[in-house]
């Protein structure tokens, strides 16, 4: 096996200095909700474990979650490509294409055969034999069912990847299929998403590199460190929610005051992701913050449950404030009809008294 050089040798190569080495480690830890104690252990990890190969596959998707992956700003994307892992198979973002691209892929797995990472971005389509979608003149549910076999983990990029997402949408005519659902015999890490959150994507990476395991996976197999919490358990509009103020209508006055988009078909309350605390673009904004609602893009199926802007059905509300009023007359009235009930039943146990 060729040999591979350590994080930490090729960011003293780059002229980083130890002090500001461990000052990345610490940050380091800090985005992936760590204590303080887990730096060194960061620290040793990046100085003895060689950089872990990564193959990147395309199937049927937009490019959204490259296109989200390059913006990360923390750590930032050039470091994780050209310091954290050895980013040897990506057609979207390599220099070379055709016979010398391809001949790369197959290098790879022949020197890391078990010890590379298969990132894939898209699904494949199994219709027609999988012809929906070609990759150097091969179907490419073919592609990444040879690389998976080699494979010592697969992390699944994005809604497409994880759950098939617009191209399985019914009627679905191309049969385009989650990767779990061909490549079975693989640890496999879905970070859903449409696309996911930029340093979620990096902070994945990192983890698996720095401890040598998959990070902990809630049921349907997302990390829970960014998928265990709903959006509407942190969204900053959630007050306005439990205070029963709502937007009804786009650019009301309730949507001027930053009330909660619930009525106008926000996933927030069923989806889980970490949009409103991570953010987008460093941490300025998410979609529920620039006036949208949620459309749950990080759920299984989320194409095929209706309008984005129907209202959820099921979602209990309490409304403390604009129903406070109501709320009040209703228990007044309930403790009249219970006094009222109390004296009949107290009466009619005297007249059945007195009868006797």
């Amino acid at each position: 096996m060729a040999k591979l050089e350590t994080f930490y040798e090729v960011m003293r190569r780059q002229g980083i200095t130890r002090r500001s080495f461990i000052k990345y480690c610490s940050l380091t830890a800090a985005a992936l909700g760590l204590g303080p104690e887990f730096a060194p252990r960061i620290a040793h990890a990046m100085e003895t474990k060689p950089r872990t190969p990564v193959l990147w596959l395309h199937g049927l998707e937009c490019t959204c979650c490259s296109e989200s992956f390059i913006r990360s700003a923390h750590p930032l994307a050039k470091d994780v490509v050209l310091s954290m892992i050895s980013l040897d198979y990506d057609d979207t973002l390599m220099a070379s294409a055709g016979h010398q691209a391809e001949a790369i892929l197959e290098e790879t797995i022949k020197n890391y055969d078990g010890n590379f990472i298969l990132a894939v971005e898209g699904n494949p389509p199994l219709n027609e034999d999988g012809m929906y979608c070609i990759v150097g003149g091969k179907p490419f549910v073919e592609q990444l069912r040879h690389v998976a076999s080699h494979a010592k983990a697969v992390i699944s990029w994005g809604a497409c990847a994880s759950f098939g997402c617009v191209q399985a949408a019914r009627p679905n005519p191309t049969r385009a299929t989650p990767v779990h659902q061909v490549i079975t015999d693989k640890p496999i890490i879905k970070v859903p998403g449409c696309p996911p959150i930029a340093e979620v994507m990096t902070a994945v990476i990192t983890y698996m590199l720095t401890f040598d395991r998959i990070p902990e996976l809630d049921r349907q197999g997302r990390p829970k460190m960014f998928y265990s919490q709903r959006i509407h358990d942190k969204c900053y509009r959630r007050p306005h929610f439990d205070a029963g103020q709502f937007v009804e209508h786009f650019d009301d006055e309730g949507a001027r005051k930053g009330y909660c988009l619930y009525k106008m078909g926000c996933k927030g309350p069923t989806t889980y992701n970490a949009c409103s605390t991570i953010r987008w673009n460093e941490g300025t904004s998410f979609p529920i913050q620039a006036g949208h609602g949620c459309i749950g893009c990080s759920e299984e199926g989320f194409w095929d449950k209706g309008s984005w802007y129907a209202r959820l059905t099921d979602i209990p509300q309490f409304g403390v404030e604009e129903n406070a009023d109501v709320i009040g007359t209703t228990v007044a009235g309930a403790a009249g009809v219970a006094i009222a009930a109390h004296a009949a039943v107290s009466a009619l146990k005297r007249a059945q008294h007195k009868g006797e």
